[in-house]
């Protein structure tokens, strides 16, 4: 049996802060004490030295690009920065090529996974507007959700027959995801401008295009379907104030038949700073105006938003310099998310408790993910160790992604990750990778 101790550790979990050790044995947690000595052989012991340690992030939504794109990144490059980021747990996107439609391609993917991941994995099926047989098919064990595109964004993947989607939302019983922008009006808003600016339209048109009205459009009318069928549903990358009348905040969260993740780039950034990134924050939805991500902020620490995520989508630097109709929307983030979150608590706009409520425990909670997200014994010993106060600036020599470029480079963050564990294996530590195993292949308690 493998013995690992975590000393002097302050944990932060289920919105406590305590001073305790961390036995793990094997791949689990054995013990939580406040003092734990290693009366065993050969038992390996990390010393804290009283910084924090957290349950590994689980992130919602990554788009890890393998197969079919992997010149922009792939599950053995990206996998490794979110390590490097204390992102312990993915579940990637569907919009690979092939798309993640069929069991087969759902089943390719775990294949590929399992040779290449560093960290825990695991796959949404996508739904389109013909292949709910295929959707039922799906081991509920073995896949957190299905993801519906209800706007066309990269990959092609649009469901817009209102049949097909409410025979999804029927029979489905297991969560729904949607990106949520209407059709209609964004195509409506992208000839408007290019009627004024031909293809070369100036990037800080995009919030205008991808508009306010265009999200909630699409995000009122899935909520309004899963109202009416009972389904499931989880709204990915809230971007407006608008939308959050859509959402409550007046029962827990297991109780949640309707639930929302607001993404980093989106409580960073706003359309003030398009002039300054340019295409470097072109997401979808879009960042917009500094009054959303306030508002957003808010609701992300009053419980109307559950999750924190990333909506990673790495593109080359060639691809994000072609003009705006060519320019690929999207970024790579899983390496400085929860850096970035810590530089929001030493801002005062939330806590400590807050940000693994909504990075691990309740994606943990939502999509009823086993053993991981917690710091509890008997759980996977994912774990994440930082220090609060340790300055760094980020540069392309300490980039992980594949792209090899970030919008916050030359950011100098003030918090650090020190170590990170998966599985009870040391995957990441003092900047370098550890490549001595594996993660596993997620399941859910269904």
């Amino acid at each position: 049996m493998k013995r690992t101790i975590i000393k002097n550790a302050n944990i932060i979990s289920e919105g406590k802060i305590f001073e305790s050790d961390i036995l793990i044995e094997d791949f689990f947690i054995s013990k939580i004490s406040k003092s734990i000595s290693p009366n065993f052989p050969n038992t390996k012991i990390i010393d804290a030295e009283g910084n924090f340690v957290i349950p590994g992030l689980i992130d919602d939504q990554v788009h890890f690009r393998e197969p079919g794109l992997t010149h922009k990144g792939n599950i053995f490059s990206e996998s490794r920065s979110a390590v490097a980021g204390g992102i312990t747990s993915f579940f990637e996107m569907p919009n690979t090529q092939p798309n993640t439609t069929t069991i087969d391609a759902l089943n390719n993917k775990y294949d590929i996974a399992s040779e290449n991941s560093i960290a825990n994995y695991s796959f949404m099926f996508g739904g389109t507007n013909s292949n709910l047989d295929e959707i039922l098919k799906i081991n509920t064990k073995e896949v957190p959700a299905v993801k519906l595109f209800l706007g066309s964004s990269t990959g092609n993947m649009l469901v817009d027959d209102l049949d097909s989607l409410e025979n999804i939302f029927s029979n489905v019983n297991i969560p729904i995801a949607v990106h949520c922008e209407d059709e209609k009006t964004v195509k409506d808003n992208l000839k408007l401008h290019i009627e004024t600016f031909g293809d070369n339209i100036p990037i800080n048109y995009h919030p205008k295009i991808r508009s306010e009205e265009a999200c909630f459009i699409s995000s009122s009318m899935a909520v309004a379907l899963a109202k009416k069928t009972g389904a499931r549903l989880h709204v990915f990358h809230l971007s407006t104030a608008k939308e959050l009348e859509l959402f409550s905040n007046k029962i827990q969260l297991k109780d949640k038949q309707i639930t929302s993740e607001v993404c980093i780039h989106h409580l960073t950034f706003c359309d003030e700073d398009y002039d300054k990134f340019g295409s470097k924050i072109k997401w979808n939805p879009a960042v917009k105006t500094s009054n959303d991500r306030e508002k957003l902020w808010d609701a992300l620490n009053n419980d109307l938003i559950d999750v924190i995520a990333t909506d990673h989508a790495p593109h080359t630097i060639q691809e994000k310099q072609n003009p705006y109709i060519s320019c690929p929307s999207g970024g790579p983030l899983v390496q400085h998310s929860l850096v970035s979150m810590l530089h929001a608590y030493h801002d005062e706009k939330i806590s400590l408790e807050k940000i693994v409520q909504k990075m691990c425990h309740n994606p943990a909670i939502l999509f009823d993910v086993e053993k991981r997200g917690f710091i509890r014994e008997g759980f996977y010993a994912d774990l994440v160790i930082f220090d609060l106060n340790s300055p760094w600036k980020v540069s392309k020599d300490n980039l992980l992604y594949k792209c090899k470029w970030s919008p916050f480079e030359n950011k100098t963050f003030k918090s650090r990750i020190l170590h990170t564990l998966v599985n009870g294996n040391l995957v990441f530590s003092n900047g370098k990778i550890i490549e001595s195993s594996k993660g596993m292949k997620i399941t859910f308690e269904r």
